[in-house]
Formats: structure tokens, sequence, C-alpha cells
């Protein structure tokens, strides 16, 4: 595997590395998670256009089999996850920023911070939740697949299906929770997240739901599509959504709950958004990925659960569960 190379080691002193796979072995979680902290890792929005450049001469000097003097393995690997930060897997367009998936973390903790500080209000609810839809849409358009594009009706449609459903659920329960405690309005905006991934990703999935995905069997052969693993691979997109979200939306409340209890809140009342906001970064950093690697792009299905026609030794190919 080409993360157990010696990383100081020249690239011309081993053997080709296929830099078009992960770097560490995605059949194990750990994996997955190191993998997955490389592509969210916020600090690549730093990154300058004369170091985008850079990676992205690497990698295609690389890849077209030209020598590069000096090169190590642990520089080709900073080169194309860069590379992989800031410009389309299919179509080698840089991206812009604020759609990157090195803008998740930050672009998130805003948001996330927001709909967890104002969170009573009904026009600041409407606000943040359609401000959070808005830059998912965003996000998906901009990671969007070259080869199976999102259509702008599909775009538009999912986006205000999740955006309707995000209000509705957060303006409903507001009102239903005011006779509990405090600590379960706070929890609101987890639940309309929540609703609005269940809308969101199967709509701009629907192709998927509806005409399958490839499965390929032990050597890699494909046999077929099936609507079946399409189903099961979109289910783990929304779970691992969902989990990710939950720790900040989840775990944060608590804590702003025990300050407010305290009287800090009372006495501090400028740091009730800053704090939040603070925390939800430094929870997402570590949510983000580990979430994002929950499920394997690459999964096994029992063949007993495909379709009829498809019922020989198979793999299953899941598109990313990001």
């Amino acid at each position: 595997m080409e993360g157990n190379d010696d990383g100081s080691r020249l690239v011309s002193d081993v053997p080709k590395i296929n830099i078009d796979k992960p770097r560490w072995d995605q059949t194990h979680y750990w994996g997955r998670a190191r993998h997955f902290f490389t592509v969210t890792n916020p600090l690549n929005i730093l990154k300058t256009s004369g170091e985008l450049e850079e990676a992205r001469q690497i990698v295609k000097s690389y890849k077209a089999g030209k020598e590069i003097p000096g090169l190590t393995v642990d520089q080709l690997w900073n080169a194309k996850q860069t590379y992989d930060s800031a410009f389309h897997p299919d179509t080698g367009e840089k991206q812009i920023i604020v759609g990157r998936m090195s803008a998740q973390v930050p672009m998130n903790m805003i948001i996330t911070g927001g709909m967890l500080t104002w969170y009573k209000n009904p026009s600041t609810v409407i606000f943040w939740q359609w401000t959070n839809q808005s830059f998912n849409a965003l996000v998906n358009y901009t990671n969007r697949s070259g080869a199976s594009p999102i259509t702008m009706q599909q775009l538009g449609l999912s986006y205000a299906l999740a955006t309707t459903a995000a209000m509705t659920t957060a303006l409903g329960l507001n009102r239903t929770v005011k006779m509990f405690s405090p600590l379960i309005g706070r929890f609101v905006p987890f639940a309309a997240v929540a609703a609005a991934n269940a809308f969101n990703i199967p709509l701009m999935r629907q192709k998927e739901i509806f005409s399958g995905i490839p499965v390929l069997d032990q050597d890699d052969n494909p046999i077929g599509e099936s609507t079946v693993a399409a189903q099961e691979g979109i289910r783990n997109v929304v779970i691992s959504r969902i989990f990710m979200a939950a720790p900040s939306m989840m775990g944060i409340p608590v804590v702003m709950n025990h300050l407010e209890k305290k009287g800090v809140l009372k006495r501090y009342p400028w740091a009730n958004a800053p704090l939040q906001i603070v925390l939800c970064g430094v929870v997402l950093v570590f949510a983000t990925p580990l979430c994002c690697a929950l499920f394997p792009q690459m999964s096994s299905i029992a063949v007993t659960r495909l379709e009829q026609e498809l019922q020989v030794p198979a793999w299953l190919l899941i598109t990313s569960s990001f």
C-alpha cells in the first residue's frame, strides 16, 4: 500500500505510486479517517494561488511519468492532497473557496454556531436555516460529479424542499417545546438539520435511486446496476451527515444550558455567540473527518440482497459518503 512507503524516500527510488487512490488503507476505519482528515483540513483554504498551481503541476507531471528531481514520497502526497483540496476531481477546474471540502469546518462552525445561538426568534431561525441549506446547495453544486452532473432543476428542487423541511421542523418544534425544559429547545436546530438531510440527500441522488449504481465482482468487473445498492449507499450518507452534526448540535447545547443555569451567560451576554462558534469549530475539526469515515467508499453487500439478475459473488461500489 502506498501509505507504507518511507515518506522521506525519493519517488524515483520507489515503485510507481497510484495517487488516484487514497494514501491509507480504506478497508479500515482509521485509514479512512486519516484520509478524510487531509481532505477536510481547513488549513488548505489558506493555500495561495502559487502553492495550488505548484501542487497541480507536480500531480500532472507525476501522472504523465515525468521525472521530478528531489521529490520525496511525502512531498508527492502533500501535493496531491493540496491539489485535491482545491481542484475538481473530474474536471480539474479550481473550485470556489466556500464550496471546497476544506471549507466545511470554518463555514459550518459559523453557521452551526448561528443556529445554536439564535434558535428562539422565528426570523433568526428562518435566516440561519436558509443560510445552512444555501451553503449545502453550494457545496453540492461545487462538488457535483463530472460524469453524472446534477441538473439545475434537481439542485433547485432539493434546495427548496430541504429548506422547507428545515424551517418547518424548527418553527414547529419551537412552538411545541415551550412546555418543556429550556435544554430541549436548544436541540431543535439539530432536529431541523436532520430532517433537511433526510430530504436533501435522497433528492440529490435520486438518479441513483431509480437507475442504480455500478456493482462489481471480486475481480472489479462490472456486472450491472443495482438500485438496492444505491439505496444502501444513500442511507449511509444520510447517517454519516446526521452523525457529523450530532456532536456539536447535541453536545454544545448541554454546555450552554449549564452556563446559563450558572448565570455565566447573564454576566457575559456578549460571549454567547463567539463561544458557541469556537466550540463548534473545535468539535467539527474532529467530527467532520471521523464521521465521513464511518462507511467505506467501496463496500461489500450480501449477494442475496441484490436484484435477482445480479446475484453472483460481487462487490458494491458506493459513492463518497461526504
